[in-house]
C-alpha cells in the first residue's frame, strides 16, 4: 500500500520523485550502522547538496534555485518517508531566513553561493543555553564590541549539527537583559565561521542521546566574531530570529508527516503480511483502527501544513498556522509510530526492520524545537485571548 500525495503542481511532484529516487540509493541498512555507530550521514548530505536540494531557498543570482517554501517541505517530507533522517541537515533551510531578509549583500555575496555550491554548510543554530532553556529572552552569552570585532563569551546546548557545520547563526546578547529597553531588545545575531573560531577559543562537546541526532554544547571562550558579521542592526536579533521561526515550524511539520507515511505504509504493509491463527493479523479491527485512524489525523494535519505553507508564501501572517501545522503533525507522526510498533508486536523492538529507529527519531519533534506545550501557550493568548501563562 502506497500513500497517494494530495494534489500538487507538477513542479513539486517532480521534486518528491527525485528526492525518492535519491534516497532510494541509501538503503535502510545505511542508517542502520549510522544509528549503531551514532555517527553523521555525510555521504547523505552531500548527496542532497549535490542535487541541491539543500539551497532551494537561495536565489537563482545566488547559486540557489530560489523556489518556495513549499518545495522545501516537500524535500524534507520525503527524505523521512524514505525512511531517512532529514535531521542532518534541515537546519540549512530554516536558517537561511535571517540571512535571507536581513543580511547585508556583501555577506550575501560572501556565503550564499558557496553555500548553494555544497562549498560550505551552515548547519549550526546557537540559541538554547542550560539556564534559559526555551526563555530565549535569558540567554546570557554576550558578544562585547572591541574595535572591528565582537568577543564572545558563553554556552549554548542542543546545538545540533556543530560538529559536522562550516558556520553557526548565533544568537547572542549586546546589551545586558537589565539595561536593555524591553525584555526581547539587546540582542543580535552573527555569523560566526566555526573553522576560525574553533582555533580561537570555541569549544564542541557532543552530547549523546536517544536517537542519532549529532547534538552539542558549544562553549565560548572570548571567541572573536568580525563586526561585518553582525546581521542586520545591533540589538534587534531576537525580531530576526523570530521571523524565521514559522518557516522552522512548516518545515518540521512537513518532516513528521513523511514520518507518519512510513509509519503507517510500514504498519499496514506488515499487517497484510503477518498471519496468525492462520489469517492477517490486519484482519482485526483491533489492528486495523489505529492505523487508519493515524492516517486520518496524518491527512488532517497535512493539510494544515499546507495552508500554513501557502499562507507564508503568500506573506501572510501565519504563527498560528504554522504552530498548529507543527503540533498537529508531531502529534499525528507519534500515533502512527505507536500503531506501527503494536502492529509489528516484538519485531516493532528489532534493528532491521527500522521501526524503533525511527519511533525514537520522531518522538524528538514533541519537544523540539518548541515543545507542545508552549505551542498550546502561543494559541491560548495570541488566538483565544487567553491570560498570559508564562
Amino acid at each position: 500500500m502506497t500513500i497517494k500525495d494530495l494534489p500538487e503542481g507538477e513542479d513539486i511532484a517532480q521534486i518528491r520523485q527525485s528526492v525518492r529516487r535519491l534516497c532510494a540509493d541509501f538503503a535502510p541498512d545505511y542508517w542502520r550502522r549510522l544509528d549503531r555507530d551514532n555517527a553523521y550521514p555525510s555521504d547523505f548530505v552531500k548527496a542532497l547538496s549535490d542535487a541541491g536540494y539543500l539551497s532551494v531557498l537561495i536565489p537563482e543570482e545566488y547559486g540557489g534555485s530560489g523556489l518556495p517554501l513549499s518545495a522545501a517541505a516537500a524535500i524534507l517530507e520525503e527524505v523521512q518517508r524514505a525512511g531517512a533522517n532529514g535531521a542532518a541537515c534541515h537546519a540549512q533551510m530554516y536558517i537561511m531566513g535571517a540571512l535571507l531578509r536581513h543580511g547585508s549583500e556583501a555577506q550575501k555575496q560572501k556565503y550564499l553561493p558557496g553555500i548553494a555550491a555544497g562549498e560550505l554548510r551552515l548547519q549550526a543554530f546557537g540559541v538554547t543555553e542550560p539556564t534559559s532553556g526555551t526563555d530565549t529572552t535569558s540567554i546570557k552569552t554576550f558578544a562585547r564590541r572591541e574595535g572591528d570585532h565582537y568577543v564572545v563569551n558563553g554556552q549554548k546546548v542542543w546545538t545540533s549539527r556543530a560538529e559536522h557545520s562550516d558556520l553557526m547563526l548565533l544568537l547572542a546578547r549586546t546589551t545586558p537583559k537589565e539595561e536593555a529597553e524591553k525584555r526581547t531588545a539587546g540582542m543580535s545575531v552573527f555569523i560566526v565561521d566555526m573553522r576560525e573560531a574553533l582555533k580561537d577559543g570555541m569549544t564542541i562537546k557532543p552530547i549523546r542521546t536517544m536517537m542519532n541526532h549529532a547534538t552539542t554544547e558549544v562553549f565560548f571562550d572570548s571567541v572573536r566574531v568580525p563586526a561585518d558579521n553582525l546581521i542586520g542592526e545591533e540589538g534587534r536579533g531576537f525580531r530576526y530570529i523570530l521571523s524565521g521561526m514559522n518557516a522552522e515550524r512548516i518545515l518540521i511539520a512537513a518532516e513528521c508527516i513523511g514520518d507518519a507515511k512510513w509509519f503507517i505504509e510500514k504498519a499496514s504493509a506488515y499487517a497484510g503480511e503477518r498471519r496468525v491463527f492462520g489469517r492477517p493479523i490486519g484482519q482485526n479491527q483491533g489492528v486495523q483502527f489505529p492505523i487508519a485512524r493515524a492516517y486520518a489525523q496524518m491527512r488532517a494535519a497535512e493539510l494544515m501544513v499546507h495552508q500554513a505553507a501557502r499562507m507564508f508564501e503568500a506573506g501572510e501572517d501565519c504563527g498560528e498556522q504554522a504552530n498548529m501545522a507543527k503540533m498537529l503533525a508531531a502529534e499525528a507522526s507519534w500515533a502512527a509510530a505507536e500503531a506501527c510498533v503494536q502492529t509489528h508486536g516484538g519485531f516493532g523492538f528489532a534493528e532491521e526492520y527500522d521501526v524503533e529507529r525511527k519511533f525514537r527519531e520522531t518522538r524528538l519533534y514533541q519537544v523540539a524545537p518548541i515543545s507542545t506545550n508552549l505551542i498550546l501557550s502561543y494559541l491560548s493568548e495570541h488566538v483565544l485571548g487567553l491570560p498570559r501563562s508564562y
